[in-house]
């Protein structure tokens, strides 16, 4: 059994407990309600960076955090069809799609983390420029709507579950809006167990 510490708000640590739902290795998953942010939390001791998700026991030497390591090291642990490519353009597609997923929750959260602050230590422009990169990651995402469909890959993965993210965050955005495609996709993907079970009421 392995142990993955984490918040379930947490879109990293969705993506990785998807991606276990995906390949079929939930069950060998038990998760720990873990606060990063807790003045008392030992996380630490766990990942150095004092971030989630982290993932310890199932044998490993050594915890394993940053949510693209988890994933990885888990899509190596079953029998089925791979979602990380072994190599050529597939590979390259699903890992840049993955960075753009990625890539929109950590603009996401920044954003977040920011109003957060007392008032008068917040920045209207740093705000200003995760929502604008958010905005021009999900244009890209919308002309190559198209390059989203077929099998999931851990690419497809991380876009969804940003996708969601910014539907729990930042729903008066309204991302959808002017992406007709992008959202047409995300609402069947939004649909696979993998995305059900994961999702925060």
């Amino acid at each position: 059994m392995y142990t993955l510490r984490g918040s379930l708000t947490s879109p990293y640590v969705r993506k990785s407990l998807a991606l276990a739902v995906e390949t079929g290795l939930r069950d060998r998953i038990e998760f720990q309600k873990t606060d990063p942010w807790a003045a008392d939390t030992d996380l630490g001791d766990t990942n150095p960076l004092g971030k989630i998700p982290a993932l310890v026991g199932g044998g490993l030497e050594s915890a394993l955090f940053d949510s693209p390591v988890i994933c990885e090291y888990l899509d190596g642990q079953h029998g089925g069809r791979r979602f990380f490519p072994a190599e050529g353009p597939a590979r390259w597609k699903a890992l840049r799609l993955q960075a753009i997923g990625d890539g929109i929750a950590d603009a996401a959260i920044s954003r977040l983390l920011d109003t957060r602050r007392p008032e008068a230590q917040q920045s209207a422009d740093w705000q200003k420029r995760q929502k604008t990169a958010i905005a021009r990651a999900c244009d890209v995402l919308e002309k190559e709507a198209a390059d989203l469909e077929g099998e999931p890959t851990i690419g497809t993965l991380a876009v969804a579950v940003a996708l969601g993210y910014l539907d729990l965050r930042w729903s008066q955005d309204n991302w959808r809006d002017g992406r007709p495609a992008l959202a047409g996709w995300f609402e069947t993907f939004n649909a696979r167990p993998s995305m059900t079970e994961t999702a925060v009421a």
